[in-house]
């Protein structure tokens, strides 16, 4: 297997297999239910309450990474909502138009939907569940969502956060191991990217869920299942039965929460964020021109505001 760091990341982004995070949706969503990614986008759709303004369209970004739960939970939030399922690559848009297909009996009812390899430029909401800490190129997904917007727009999305699998690296530095996983960014430097994406007003929050299993068995099902290892410096082989023996011992033993009367434990920090998109602003200069359409932005960006209501996340 190559491993090669994606050339267009920024120094200040921990590194990441580019090549690897092409093929791991497709290599994930084979692996079995991705309940954590169901879970959090549950979360997620509790925080749409502090959006004052139902969007009358919005896109599912790439679902087959992060879960398929997100259509049903938003369209239930926002039903009279056109929604736009959105996977750029033909494979995975062929994947999830068959999963989500509806039976041939269900003729009535239907919701509001497409599907779509790339936006048009017109969405109320993107919403970008679990993705970003997989993406090779985060700071380019941060201004496809922000050209995908209408003005006043808003981005809705959450990802992993560093305090997560900590336990899990422990154990692999003890056994002097490389990484188990790819580095994540603290949201602090994601709030900084969407600003630079031409966001305005972004809002931060995380919370930590803790997870409990009987075996190391259930644990490694539950990791196939939920994401890949993209660090740059994994192992580069195949490792072979014995090397798998030691990792399920070290697991029993080492994840071994005495708080939980004994089970394994596995800590994930999630962080979630939304950000409206940002008025457009003439630079001045010592001509300025501005377009009639342009003008009318400004007055409808000046005359709506933001659309966030007065308590945050």
């Amino acid at each position: 297997m190559s491993v090669s760091a994606s050339p267009d990341r920024s120094d200040a982004l921990p590194p990441l297999d580019a090549r690897a995070a092409e093929l791991a949706a497709r290599k994930t969503s084979l692996a079995g239910p991705a309940w954590l990614q169901d879970e959090v986008a549950s979360r997620m759709a509790q925080r749409l309450s502090l959006i004052r303004k139902a969007p009358a369209n919005w896109i599912d970004w790439q679902p087959r990474t992060g879960g398929l739960a997100s259509l049903a939970l938003v369209q239930s939030i926002y039903p009279e909502a056109c929604a736009t399922v959105l996977e750029p690559h033909p494979a995975d848009l062929h994947w999830v138009t068959q999963a989500q297909k509806a039976p041939w009996w269900r003729i009535w009812n239907r919701p509001k939907m497409s599907y779509a390899p790339e936006p048009d430029g017109k969405a109320g909401m993107v919403w970008s569940n679990m993705l970003l800490h997989q993406h090779a190129q985060p700071e380019a997904l941060m201004k496809d969502w922000c050209q995908a917007l209408e003005s006043n727009g808003f981005v809705m999305f959450s990802c992993l956060g560093p305090d997560s699998l900590q336990e899990l690296r422990s154990l692999y530095v003890d056994l002097k191991w490389p990484p188990p996983h790819h580095a994540f960014t603290d949201m602090h430097d994601w709030g900084d990217m969407l600003l630079q994406a031409g966001f305005g007003q972004p809002v931060m929050d995380m919370e930590r869920i803790t997870l409990t299993y009987a075996t190391a068995d259930a644990v490694l099902k539950d990791l196939r299942a939920w994401g890949r290892n993209l660090d740059p410096g994994r192992f580069g082989s195949l490792r072979g039965r014995k090397w798998f023996e030691q990792l399920r011992n070290a697991m029993n033993a080492q994840l071994i929460s005495p708080k939980h009367e004994g089970l394994l434990m596995l800590t994930f920090e999630i962080i979630y964020g939304h950000a409206f998109k940002a008025a457009p602003v003439a630079r001045v200069q010592d001509v300025t021109v501005v377009s009639l359409q342009q003008m009318k932005n400004m007055i409808s960006a000046d005359k709506t505001g933001p659309v966030a209501s007065e308590s945050g996340v």
